[in-house]
């Protein structure tokens, strides 16, 4: 067990050898690469998020490696680190979670911890499994969430409108957006809504059809682009 807590960079008198590099390499590979499968069967995610797990721990491994008993190095590495700027979405909790896990492989990695980033791996996969299937803090609240799409006739006075629908079918309603179609004569709100569950979404929209005679009503959950991550 102790062998875990040993560097092999260590045990090669602080270089970094070919072989050393490799296994190191290999590593995080294979380790990223099963958390992002783990993550990719009880999470949600585009290929590119998927692929990106896979891929950061190896990252995260060359960089420490090539700063490795470098102070001016490593300052130097982390304020190029802090200039980066990703023009996306803002992610979920879950996403950011699974990026720092991949960062924790690499770092551990490229410190010549393979063992112990191989073990950190079966732990933290085992919980996140055990943790979508619990579903720890009660029911996603994120599966109820709403986008909700409703044309309605420009003589129709919109505000306050839907509201005795909304406090019998969801937990909350906010209007979000008001845009003008077909010429004006026709006005698409956009609500963001939390349905109480998910059965009621159905008799929601029917009752919607009531009240705004018949036009176009949609409703999708609310979209995480991860395509630039």
């Amino acid at each position: 067990m102790s062998d875990i807590l040993t560097s092999i960079i260590n045990g090669s008198a602080g270089e970094i050898t070919l072989s050393v590099f490799f296994v190191c390499l290999a590593a995080a590979l294979i380790l990223g690469t099963a958390f992002a499968y783990v993550y990719s069967k009880k999470s949600e995610s585009s290929k590119s998020f998927v692929t990106t797990l896979a891929m950061l721990p190896a990252i995260v491994t060359v960089v420490i490696m090539m700063v490795n008993g470098s102070v001016g190095a490593g300052v130097a590495v982390a304020g190029a680190f802090s200039l980066i700027r990703f023009r996306s979405a803002a992610g979920t909790a879950k996403e950011i979670c699974a990026i720092f896990m991949s960062m924790t492989l690499g770092l551990a990695c490229g410190m010549g911890y393979p063992l112990f980033a191989m073990l950190f791996t079966v732990i933290m996969s085992v919980v996140w499994v055990i943790s979508q299937r619990v579903r720890l803090g009660g029911e996603n609240s994120a599966e109820l969430a709403r986008n909700l799409n409703i044309t309605v006739p420009e003589d129709l006075n919109y505000s306050g409108a839907f509201n005795d629908l909304f406090d019998r079918y969801t937990t909350g309603a906010r209007l979000i957006k008001v845009k003008t179609t077909n010429l004006g004569s026709l006005n698409r709100l956009t609500y963001r809504i939390s349905l109480k569950e998910a059965e009621n979404e159905k008799a929601l929209i029917d009752e919607l059809r009531c009240r705004n005679g018949n036009l176009e009503i949609s409703a999708a959950a609310p979209a995480f682009d991860n395509s630039a991550l």
